[in-house]
């Protein structure tokens, strides 16, 4: 075959390679049209919005009447208690103190979740150690969160901050709080992070530590560990669930122990049809004929 031909020939058959897939190569998928439900609620909702600042008034209240009366006890879960036979960590004469999580309990991750929710991408360990770097300037309060965490200081109440951010990440750590308008925040006085002792994510070690210090008359969180460790000793969802209503732990709702609302990631968002769904209490329509 002459030069040309060859030339020739090549060329007839470059249309079919340019439209020939490539196997080796991954299309992204295109970025979703809305956030997902959850983050909509969360993030850009007014009843997201009314529910957190209930929740914060009514923390704010709770606190104030401590305050004037001084409890015996901290709301702080002592060692060697049970969530069917708890005991507290007691008072003395310790200065008081309100003690929180940090993300979307005091402070809302606003652009990591942008970024999340526009790539498609849920929690990456090493994006979120970039972002816990770097997020400062897109991190918010929750709503009713900057007020009232004001207001707890203007009542001689020390804020804590429990959270599981990384102790290698401290000082961006209280630079986003202090972006979110939440007030000042010092690594091992009035923060503790992840890293702070040998007890990884659990919180109970720092929080057994911090009630040593203070009468600890408040514990705000948006997931159950932010209470206690013994709600993720391996239940089943139902028994976890089961073990938020039970007396006397469900006395505690709202009355020390205050939950934020959030239905994008954590703990809570387990479950599948046997779990969320008894068997006495499902339903269908009808069928054709049948009352």
């Amino acid at each position: 075959m002459s030069m040309r031909m060859r030339v020739a020939a090549a060329l007839s058959l470059a249309p079919l390679a340019a439209c020939a897939p490539t196997y080796n190569s991954v299309v992204p998928a295109p970025p979703p049209a809305n956030p997902p439900a959850g983050m909509q609620y969360l993030y850009g909702s007014g009843e997201g919005a009314a529910i957190s600042v209930q929740a914060w008034h009514a923390l704010l209240g709770y606190v104030a009447a401590k305050v004037k009366a001084r409890p015996a006890d901290s709301v702080v879960l002592a060692e060697g208690a049970t969530l069917d036979a708890p005991k507290f960590a007691p008072c003395g004469d310790k200065p008081f103190a309100a003690v929180f999580d940090v993300d979307e309990t005091v402070m809302l991750n606003t652009g990591y979740e942008y970024h999340g929710a526009k790539v498609g991408q849920g929690f990456d360990a090493t994006s979120w150690d970039k972002w816990e770097k770097t997020g400062e300037g897109t991190v918010g309060p929750v709503p009713g969160a900057d007020h009232v965490l004001a207001a707890l200081r203007n009542l001689g109440v020390t804020v804590i901050f429990n959270t599981n951010r990384s102790a290698a990440n401290a000082d961006a750590t209280a630079r986003a709080i202090r972006a979110a308008g939440l007030g000042e925040a010092v690594h091992g006085q009035t923060l503790y992070l992840s890293g702070d002792d040998a007890m990884g994510s659990r919180k109970d070690g720092r929080r057994w530590t911090i009630a040593s210090q203070y009468c600890v008359i408040a514990l705000g969180g948006d997931q159950l560990g932010d209470f206690s460790d013994l709600f993720n000793a391996g239940q089943s969802v139902a028994d976890r669930r089961a073990a938020t209503m039970r007396l006397p732990i469900a006395g505690l709702w709202g009355g020390g122990w205050f939950v934020m609302p959030n239905p994008v990631y954590g703990s809570g968002l387990k479950g599948g049809f046997d779990d969320i769904f008894p068997m006495d209490k499902r339903w269908a329509p009808p069928a054709a004929g049948e009352k």
